[in-house]
C-alpha cells in the first residue's frame, strides 16, 4: 500500500501545468467474481471505485483472472486505507476467530499506480496507442464532478463539447473531450473527477440509419420525457417554409394557430422540408444527446411559424419584395399573439446577393428590430433577429472548394441590428457505413466547411458578422483526396418532415446554427422577461468564448490589425446558455440598461447630448492584493439604429446609423475629472477639440480601432488586476449619425445595454461576494450630466 502511494507521488514535479489534485488514482486488481463497491468503496471517506474491467474486457497487458478497478483515494483518506491494511495483517482476531477486514483485503490481489488503460472500459483495439493519436473521448464523471473537469480540460486547451452535448444520467454526467492520449493522461492527473473513459460514437447516422420503428420508438420515448411548455411562454418564430406540426416532438409545442403564412393559399404546413428541422433544432437542439439521456427536459419556450416561400411548383417570391415580406411576416405573428415574447429566426438568404451594403431586405431588418417600420410611430417595439450567414457552395470536387474568406456573408445578414449567426463545427468522426476512411475537412473548433464570412468586406464602414458562430456540421474527403461530400454522422440531428417515413433527419449548415442561435435567445428571453431584445443580444455575444483552435488564431497574430479578419471568419466564439445564465465565484456579468440622448439642438446648434458613466463595483481591496496577477474585463455594447439607406450609406457609416454609441475606460492614471472631459464634450473648453489623451491605453484584445459600424461591440482588456483597480469607471458616449441633422430628431432618445465582465481565470478567488455586496448597495451607478 505505502509503495502505491509513494509510486503515485512520483510523478509530480514543480513543472506540473496545473496544481496537483487532492487524492490519488490507484489501480485495484480484484479475484474475479469480487464485488468492487463492497470491497473498496468508503463513502464516508470519499474513497470511491470508478471504472470496472471484468476479466472479459481486458488485453494482454492484464491478468485474465483479475477484475481491474480505477480507485480514487483523497489525500486525507490514505491512513483508512492504511489502518485497514495494518488491522488485517497484525489485529487481534475477532470473539469468532476470524481474521479483522477480511472480506476487505483478501480479494485484492494487486495495488499499483493507476495509468490510462485503468479508465478505458471500451473495446481495447479502440484505445488510441500513440500518445499524438487524437480522438472523442467520453469523460464518465463522478457526481457533481462535470464542472471540475470542463474546466480542467479547458485550461489544458482541450476542445470540450458544448453543454448540450453533455449527458447526464442520475449517477455520472458525461462529458465529450477531443484530446491526444497524452493529454487525455495530463487531465486524468488534472481532475480527479473522471470514473471511467470511452470512445465518443454517438452520432446521427446511429439513428438516421434506424429503421422507422426504431426512430419512432426513440421519438416517443423523448417525447414523454420532455415537460411541454404552457401557451404563455417566449417562442421562437420561424420565417420559413412552414412547418409539420404532426410530428411528436413538435406538435406540443406548436399550435394549429401559430402556424400562420404571408399568403393565405400557400397554407401553413412545410413542402420544402427546411422548416421543420429548423423547429427541431429551435426548440430541442442536436437531437443525438437528447436520444441518448434518460432524464426529463423542461423547455421554458414554444414555437410558432410564418410561412414565406411559397410551395414548390408556384412562382417563387420576387428578391426586392423580401424586405416587405419580412415586415409583413412580423405584423402577422404579433397581430395573432400580441402579447407574447419572440426572437425571430430567418435561414433564408438571397444567394444572389452579398455584401455589406444595405439592401431592402437588410435595412427591413434593420427597421423592424429598432421598431420603426411601419405600424409602430404609437408604440415602438424593438424585436431580435437570428439571421444565418448563409451557405458555402458544396462542390464534391475537392479543387473547387473555395475559402470561407472569399466567400462573402449573405443579404440579408449584413443587418446591422440583426444577431447573424456563422458556424463552426466539433463534428469529425464519420461513421457512415462504408466511409469510415474519409477525412474530415476541419479539425474540432475550426469554422464549418458550410459558413460564410465577412473577411472581404472592408473595415472601415461594414459591421463585424457574424457575431456568434454555432455547430453547423462538416463534410468529408475520400482517401484520394479528390472528392467531398456530406455526411450524417457529420451533421446534426432534428425533426423530419415526413413523419410517416423518416420522423428523424440529419441537418445542417448555417440554417442550424442560426436555429441554435434562436433557441438560446428564446431561453434567455424566458429566463430575463426584463431583459430587452438589444440585453439578449448583449447577452449571447457576452457569453461567447473562441474554442482552442479559434483562440491559437488570435493569439498568434501578429498585433490588433491582424486580428480584425478573425474576428470577421469566427465572430466572439461559441455561446452558451450556463455561461450567459450563472455567475461563477470568479466570472460575473454586470448588466446595465438604459436610454439615452445622443444630441440636442439648442442656440449653439445641434451637438451632442448625453454621455453616461457607470462606476463598476469592482473590489479594490482584493484586486490590489492580486498585484500583477492578470485579469480579464469584457465590456459589450448593444443597441438598434433606425437605418437610413440612401446612397451615401455605403460610403459613410454614419450616415446609415441613427446614431452610435461607444465605451471607453478610464486609464489607470487619469483623475475622473479627466477622464469626464476627455470622453464628454460637453466638459471641454473647446468641444471640437480631442480633450486630454488619458494616457497608456493598452491590453484591449482589439481595440478601439476595431468599432466602425455596425451597433453592438465588444471587446476584452487583460492586465494586472492593480491596474485594473484603478480603472474603474466606463462611458458610454455618442457618435454622430443621422438624426443629428433634424432638429425635431435631435428630441428623440435610443436605448442600449451595457455588460461588465471582471473574470481571474485560474485564479482561486472570490470575487463574486464583494461585488455582490456593492451591487445590492447601489454602488453601481450612473453620474448624470
Amino acid at each position: 500500500m505505502d509503495a502505491a502511494f509513494a509510486a503515485a507521488d512520483g510523478d509530480r514535479t514543480d513543472d506540473d501545468r496545473l496544481d496537483p489534485p487532492e487524492g490519488t488514482y490507484l489501480e485495484v486488481a480484484l479475484r474475479a467474481g469480487s464485488n468492487p463497491e463492497a470491497v473498496l468503496e468508503r463513502k464516508r471517506d470519499g474513497i470511491r471505485p470508478g471504472a470496472v474491467v471484468r476479466p472479459e474486457q481486458v488485453d494482454e497487458l492484464q491478468n485474465d483472472n483479475q477484475t481491474t478497478v480505477a480507485l480514487f483515494v483523497p489525500d486525507n483518506a490514505r491512513e483508512v486505507l492504511q489502518e485497514i491494511i495494518q488491522e488485517y495483517t497484525s489485529g487481534e482476531l475477532t470473539d469468532k476467530g476470524k481474521v479483522p477486514r477480511k472480506d476487505r483485503v483478501e480479494p485484492i490481489d494487486a495495488i499499483r499506480q493507476a495509468r490510462l488503460e485503468t479508465f478505458w472500459t471500451d473495446e481495447p483495439d479502440a484505445l488510441p496507442r500513440e500518445p499524438n493519436d487524437a480522438i472523442w473521448w467520453e469523460a464518465w464523471n463522478f457526481p457533481g464532478q462535470a464542472e471540475k473537469v470542463s474546466a480542467a480540460a479547458g485550461a489544458i486547451g482541450l476542445t470540450v463539447a458544448e453543454e448540450n452535448y453533455w449527458l447526464r444520467f442520475p449517477e455520472t454526467t458525461v462529458i465529450p473531450i477531443y484530446a491526444t492520449r497524452i493529454e487525455i493522461e495530463l487531465l486524468l492527473f488534472a481532475a480527479t473527477g473522471i470514473a471511467e473513459l470511452r470512445r465518443a460514437s454517438a452520432t446521427p447516422a446511429f439513428f438516421t440509419e434506424a429503421d422507422y420503428e426504431d426512430q419512432t420508438e426513440w421519438t416517443a420515448d423523448l417525447a414523454e420525457r420532455v415537460i411541454w411548455p404552457g401557451g404563455e411562454v417566449p417562442a421562437v418564430c420561424l420565417l420559413d417554409t412552414g412547418v409539420n406540426r404532426g410530428h411528436s416532438l413538435l406538435e406540443p409545442a406548436v399550435s394549429a394557430e401559430d402556424l400562420l403564412t404571408v399568403n393565405a393559399a400557400w397554407g401553413g404546413a412545410d413542402d420544402h422540408g427546411h422548416g421543420t428541422p429548423m423547429a427541431g433544432i429551435s426548440l430541442l437542439g442536436d437531437l443525438t444527446p437528447r436520444l441518448q439521456e434518460t432524464t426529463q427536459i423542461t423547455l421554458g419556450h414554444r414555437l410558432e411559424s410564418v410561412k414565406i416561400l411559397p410551395p414548390e411548383g408556384q412562382a417563387a417570391n420576387d428578391p426586392q419584395s423580401y424586405g416587405s415580406i419580412t415586415q409583413s411576416a412580423v405584423s402577422i405573428a404579433e397581430i395573432n399573439k400580441p402579447e407574447r415574447r419572440r426572437t425571430f429566426c430567418l435561414a433564408i438568404t438571397n444567394e444572389n446577393v452579398s455584401g455589406s451594403r444595405a439592401t431592402t431586405w437588410s435595412a427591413a431588418i434593420d427597421q423592424a428590430a429598432s421598431g420603426n417600420m411601419a405600424g409602430d410611430e404609437d408604440e415602438p417595439t424593438a424585436r431580435l433577429f437570428v439571421v444565418s450567414a448563409g451557405n458555402a457552395p458544396l462542390p464534391i470536387e475537392v479543387d473547387e472548394i473555395q475559402s470561407a474568406d472569399d466567400l462573402p456573408i449573405e443579404d440579408p445578414a449584413q443587418a446591422w441590428n440583426a444577431l447573424s449567426v456563422g458556424g463552426y463545427t466539433n463534428k469529425s468522426e464519420v461513421q457512415d457505413a462504408g466511409f469510415e476512411n474519409w477525412t474530415p475537412i476541419a479539425r474540432p473548433g475550426e469554422i464549418s466547411p458550410f459558413t460564410r464570412t465577412s473577411v472581404t468586406w472592408p473595415q472601415s464602414r461594414s459591421a463585424l458578422k457574424p457575431e456568434v458562430v454555432f455547430e453547423a456540421g462538416n463534410r468529408a474527403i475520400d482517401p484520394a483526396g479528390t472528392e467531398a461530400l456530406n455526411f450524417d454522422s457529420l451533421s446534426l440531428l432534428s425533426t423530419g418532415e415526413d413523419v410517416a417515413t423518416q420522423p428523424l433527419i440529419p441537418f445542417a449548415a448555417t440554417s442550424a446554427a442560426a436555429a441554435q442561435c434562436a433557441k438560446l435567445a428564446t431561453e434567455l428571453s424566458a429566463a430575463y422577461p426584463q431583459f430587452w431584445p438589444e440585453t439578449i443580444r448583449a447577452l449571447i455575444v457576452h457569453s461567447a468564448e473562441w474554442t482552442p483552435w479559434m483562440a491559437q488564431q488570435l493569439n498568434n497574430a501578429p498585433g490588433m490589425t491582424a486580428r480584425y479578419p478573425l474576428l470577421r471568419k469566427f465572430g466572439h466564439g461559441v455561446p452558451s446558455l450556463e455561461r450567459a445564465v450563472a455567475s461563477a465565484e470568479n466570472h460575473l456579468a454586470l448588466v446595465a440598461q438604459n436610454e439615452i440622448k445622443p444630441f440636442k439642438s439648442d442656440a449653439k446648434g445641434k451637438r451632442f447630448s448625453d454621455c453616461h458613466f457607470y462606476r463598476l463595483p469592482f473590489p479594490k481591496d482584493i484586486l490590489e492584493q492580486l498585484g500583477e496577477q492578470d485579469v480579464r474585463l469584457k465590456l459589450t455594447l448593444s443597441y438598434f439604429i433606425a437605418p437610413n439607406p440612401g446612397r451615401f450609406a455605403s460610403i459613410d457609416a454614419q450616415r446609415y446609423q441613427s446614431y452610435g454609441l461607444r465605451f471607453d475606460l478610464k486609464r489607470r492614471t487619469e483623475s475622473e475629472a479627466n477622464f469626464v472631459e476627455r470622453t464628454n464634450a460637453r466638459e471641454r473648453d473647446d468641444p471640437l477639440g480631442s480633450g486630454p489623451s488619458g494616457g497608456d491605453n493598452t491590453g484591449w484584445r482589439f481595440g478601439p480601432n476595431s468599432i466602425s459600424a455596425g451597433s453592438l461591440h465588444s471587446d476584452e482588456w487583460t492586465g494586472s488586476a492593480v491596474a485594473l483597480a484603478a480603472r474603474d469607471l466606463i462611458c458610454v458616449k455618442p457618435v454622430t449619425g443621422w438624426w443629428k441633422q433634424s432638429v425635431e430628431n435631435c428630441k428623440k432618445r435610443g436605448r442600449y445595454a451595457l455588460i461588465a465582465t471582471l473574470s481571474a481565470p485560474g485564479l482561486e478567488v472570490d470575487l463574486h461576494t464583494p461585488i455582490q455586496i456593492a451591487v445590492e448597495n447601489d454602488v453601481e451607478v450612473e453620474i448624470a450630466f
